[in-house]
C-alpha cells in the first residue's frame, strides 16, 4: 500500500490509522505562527462508525488504502441481512442492513448498487445518487397557489417523508436524492 505525507491526505481518502480502516471526513489545513504546518483531520471508522481527530505533519507517513469496488445487484432481504449477487461472476454475498443506516428504504428490488471491499471484507454500499420513487399520501393541489418556494409534505411508498412541489399528486412517480432525500424531478 503506498504511504502518503500528512498534508496529502483530501476527504474521502482511506487511511490505515491505529490499526483500523478510517475515511477522511473532514480537513483543514494549519499554519500556525509559532511551529510547522499540520493538517487537521476528522476520521470515521470504516468498521463501527467512531469519530476521531487527528494531526498529520508533513513528515509524518500514513497508509493510504485503495478499495475495491464492484456494481452488486440486490436479491433480497433475510433477518437484517441483504443478499446482493455479482453481475458478472453470480457470485452471493450478504451484507448486513446497517451498513445503509438511514438509505435503507431507498433499496429496491433488482437495484445496482456499489460495494466497496478491503481484502474481501464489505465496508460500505453506495446507492445510485437517484431513485423514483411514487408518492403514497400528499396534501391535494390548492387552485392559485403559485409561489415560487412553497413546498408541502408527502410520504413516498418507501415510508420517507419528504416535501415536493404543490403540483405533485397522489400516485405520481418522483426522482429523489438518496444523499439529501429531497425531491429532484418528476420522473
Amino acid at each position: 500500500m503506498p504511504k502518503i505525507n500528512g498534508n496529502e491526505i483530501r476527504p474521502g481518502n482511506v487511511l490505515e490509522h491505529d490499526g483500523g480502516l478510517w475515511v477522511a471526513v473532514k480537513v483543514a489545513h494549519v499554519k500556525p505562527g509559532k511551529g510547522g504546518a499540520f493538517a487537521q483531520v476528522e476520521m470515521k471508522n470504516l468498521r463501527n462508525g467512531s469519530k476521531l481527530n487527528e494531526r498529520f505533519r508533513s513528515a509524518d507517513k500514513v497508509e493510504r488504502v485503495r478499495l475495491e469496488q464492484k456494481d452488486q445487484q440486490f436479491l433480497y432481504e433475510t433477518e437484517g441481512m441483504l443478499t446482493f449477487m455479482d453481475a458478472t461472476t453470480y457470485e452471493q454475498v450478504e451484507l448486513p442492513a446497517d451498513l445503509l443506516g438511514d438509505r435503507r428504504p431507498f433499496l429496491q428490488d433488482g437495484m445496482t448498487v456499489t460495494v466497496e471491499y478491503y481484502e474481501e471484507e464489505a465496508l460500505s454500499l453506495t446507492l445510485p445518487e437517484k431513485v423514483i420513487c411514487t408518492v403514497e399520501d400528499t396534501e391535494p393541489v390548492v387552485k392559485g397557489q403559485t409561489a415560487a418556494n412553497s413546498f408541502k409534505p408527502a410520504v413516498l411508498d418507501n415510508g420517507i417523508k419528504i416535501t415536493v412541489p404543490p403540483f405533485v399528486g397522489v400516485g405520481e412517480q418522483v426522482v429523489v436524492a438518496t444523499e439529501t432525500f429531497e425531491y429532484v424531478e418528476r420522473a
